[in-house]
C-alpha cells in the first residue's frame, strides 16, 4: 500500500481572495455576489469593485469545496481568474511529490516538497479554471504531475479530486 502523507483533521480553509474576470458592472458583481451567498459553507463575501475581488469568509469547521466556488462564479457568468486561500494547517506532512491528504482532500503543492506546514499558510489555486488559460498552460509545462491536466488521479485506488497548489 502506498501511503501519500499522515491526515490531519485540524485544517481549514479561513478565507480565500477571489479574483473574477468578465465583470463590467456593479449588476455583474452583484450577480456573482448573490450567487456566491447561496453556498452554505461562506459566512461572508465582500466585493472590492477595484480589484474584481471577491473576499470570502467561510464558516467555521465547514466542509469547504473550491470547486463549487468556482461553477457559482461560472453560473453567473464569469470566469475565476485566481484564488488564494488561507489555510490554517497543524503539522501538515508534505510528502516528496508535494501532495498531502487533509480531511479527504488531496493537495498537491507545486512549490513544497518533503516539508511540514503549520499555521496559516497563503495558498493559490493553480488548477485549470481558476487561473488564465496561458497561466494554466505555462503551468502545465511544467508541473510533475499526472494529475494536473484533469483535476483528477488514482488515490489508493480511488479516482479523486486533486487541487494543485502553489505557497504565496
Amino acid at each position: 500500500m502506498l501511503l501519500f502523507a499522515v491526515n490531519v483533521s485540524a485544517q481549514k480553509i479561513t478565507s480565500a481572495d477571489l479574483q473574477v474576470t468578465g465583470l463590467t458592472c456593479s449588476m455583474c458583481s452583484n450577480a456573482t455576489q448573490k450567487s456566491l451567498e447561496t453556498l452554505g459553507f461562506i459566512s461572508s463575501v465582500k466585493p472590492d469593485l477595484n480589484k474584481n475581488i471577491f473576499v470570502l469568509t467561510f464558516k467555521k469547521d465547514a466542509d469547504i469545496n473550491l470547486d463549487l466556488v468556482r461553477k457559482k462564479v461560472q453560473d453567473a457568468g464569469f470566469s475565476v481568474g485566481g484564488l488564494t486561500a488561507s489555510f490554517s494547517f497543524n503539522q501538515l506532512k508534505v510528502d516528496e511529490k508535494g501532495q498531502a491528504i487533509v480531511d479527504g482532500n488531496v493537495y498537491r503543492f507545486v512549490n513544497a516538497k518533503n516539508k511540514t506546514l503549520n499555521g496559516t499558510v497563503k495558498a493559490s489555486v493553480v488548477d485549470k479554471n481558476f487561473i488564465s488559460g496561458s497561466a494554466f498552460k505555462k503551468q502545465a509545462t511544467t508541473a510533475n504531475s499526472d494529475a494536473y491536466a484533469s483535476g483528477t488521479g488514482l488515490i489508493n485506488g480511488k479516482k479523486t479530486r486533486i487541487y494543485h497548489l502553489s505557497i504565496s
